[in-house]
């Protein structure tokens, strides 16, 4: 059995991304900082019949994320998919001018220290059986900086950088890397916004295999950092 890995899975967007792989077969690694929530959306899913466990780590600690990521692929089986959407610090959120170094650098530690530490703890197994996804969410600001979320605006260009670097390099190993940027707040029912229906579309991102970027809906929505 193959793996999921979903950082920063949460009752939203995580658990919908969950059990939309969790049908196909996949076990699913859900990694969070709240141990108690964490395990609770374990729980849930295990009962829904979804080989789904909870892991603690924090993002902005890349060894113990690291560590984490090569614990699950040991445990749950190799880790095919793995899915970097952690919800963005309030501090990462503030308005430019209020924006403080210390700010600045929790937020690179959030969007870019971490996703390089999780890639690394599964891009060599990846690379051994020559296939793999890594799927990034990111919200408006990661292609369209906005000055009352500078922190985001920041790290999320650095982060769309690093994935499209990763996408390029990798492509010829078929090892498909993509970014899904959803502007505006996930919202549930909203046509292209809701939860399931964002983990359908990447899963076909998953399947695809194609372009690098998915827009969930058009930039001119209303900017907001909120995912799950």
């Amino acid at each position: 059995m193959t793996t999921i890995a979903i950082v920063g899975a949460g009752r939203g967007l995580g658990a919908a991304v969950a059990r939309r792989f969790g049908k196909e077969g996949f076990a699913v690694a859900l990694l969070a900082r709240n141990a108690e929530r964490v395990d609770a959306l374990a729980a849930d899913l295990q009962a829904e019949g979804i080989d789904a466990r909870g892991w603690t780590t924090d993002v902005r600690d890349p060894d113990s994320l690291a560590r984490t990521l090569e614990q699950a692929n040991e445990t749950q089986g190799p880790i095919e998919v793995l899915q970097y959407s952690p919800l963005p610090q309030k501090s990462f959120l503030r308005p430019l001018l209020e924006t403080t170094v210390d700010d600045t650098k929790g937020a690179i530690e959030f969007s870019v220290y971490g996703p390089i530490a999780a890639v690394h703890a599964v891009l060599q197994n990846m690379r051994f059986v020559g296939k793999g996804t890594v799927l990034f969410i990111n919200g408006g600001t990661a292609v369209r900086p906005a000055p009352k979320f500078a922190g985001t605006s920041l790290s999320f260009a650095a982060q769309s950088a690093y994935a499209q670097m990763l996408h390029d390099t990798l492509a010829d190993e078929d090892i498909h890397v993509a970014q899904l940027v959803i502007p505006g707040s996930i919202e549930e029912g909203h046509p292209q916004k809701d939860p399931t229906v964002l983990a359908e579309t990447l899963w076909s991102m998953h399947t695809g295999r194609d372009e690098f970027r998915v827009f969930a809906t058009d930039m001119d929505d209303e900017v907001s950092e909120t995912s799950d």
